[in-house]
């Protein structure tokens, strides 16, 4: 039996966005299109530093659930998800846009980097959302959709990218074998891939501006992405129009990943 979907699509949807730190941030375009569509939104900030800078935002999109969330800090991570299961009881949509790499062991190439400036990019870049997962799991009661944010940089080479391309291509794979694990309870994962755009865990990067100005010109649509492009993307998965998609990377970024 077909159930006609609620309008906005997303009403009585409870969304949990990881990953703020400023208005230009992709997860920002994320919380504001879930919220566009009518989501009840589950915000957090990284430490009293970025507070600043996200509470205003979590004030304007209204969200009733506002919590301190360092996925290297034990403990938050579990009393973020009490929190959400107190207040909400369920969950519906998560999604992970969080990566750090040590500033020497990202920009001094991959040969370079030390067992423990890689151990920590794979730990709060990838596994982080495998233990958010588990978490969330159990509260997509109804099913529900997560969000991982990976780059082209995972399949392909990508100047300067170094030791995140192996962390994003783990976890884009992890992405996919969660999808496996998870789609029997109706949870569908998607690793979504954005085109380069001006955030601030980007402009770590060496010579970014340069692969910006190399996007824009490769693009088949001629510009670059913006993070409402992502956002709405985003919404779209979470919604019953794309109930059977899952697993799959799927990129944001104008077609750059089809340009040889």
């Amino acid at each position: 039996m077909n159930i006609e979907p609620p309008r906005p699509l997303l009403r009585g949807k409870k969304a949990l966005v990881v990953g703020i730190a400023n208005e230009h941030s992709i997860a920002y375009g994320c919380a504001k299109a879930f919220r566009e569509l009518d989501a009840d939104l589950a915000i957090t900030y990284l430490n009293e530093k970025s507070k600043q800078y996200v509470e205003p935002l979590a004030k304007e999109l209204a969200a009733p659930i506002f919590m301190p969330l360092d996925v290297s800090q034990p403990g938050q991570l579990e009393t973020l998800f009490e929190e959400i299961a107190k207040q909400w009881g369920r969950l519906d949509i998560l999604v992970h846009s969080i990566a750090f790499a040590p500033k020497e062991d990202l920009q001094g190439g991959l040969l370079n980097c030390s067992a423990a400036g890689f151990a920590m990019a794979m730990d709060i870049s990838c596994h982080s959302f495998i233990r958010m997962a588990k978490l969330a799991a159990p509260l997509m009661v109804d099913g529900g959709t997560m969000f991982a944010m990976t780059y082209h940089g995972a399949t392909e080479v990508a100047p300067n990218y170094n030791v995140m391309g192996p962390v994003k291509a783990a976890l884009e794979a992890s992405c996919r074998y969660l999808a496996y694990e998870l789609g029997r309870h109706g949870i569908r994962v998607h690793p979504i891939s954005p085109g380069p755009l001006k955030t601030r865990a980007a402009s770590g990067l060496k010579d970014f501006d340069l692969l910006l100005n190399e996007a824009g010109q490769r693009a088949p649509l001629g510009e670059l992405v913006d993070i409402m492009d992502v956002g709405f993307t985003c919404a779209f998965l979470a919604t019953p129009y794309a109930r059977r998609l899952t697993g799959s990377t799927i990129y944001v970024d104008g077609g750059v990943n089809i340009m040889a």
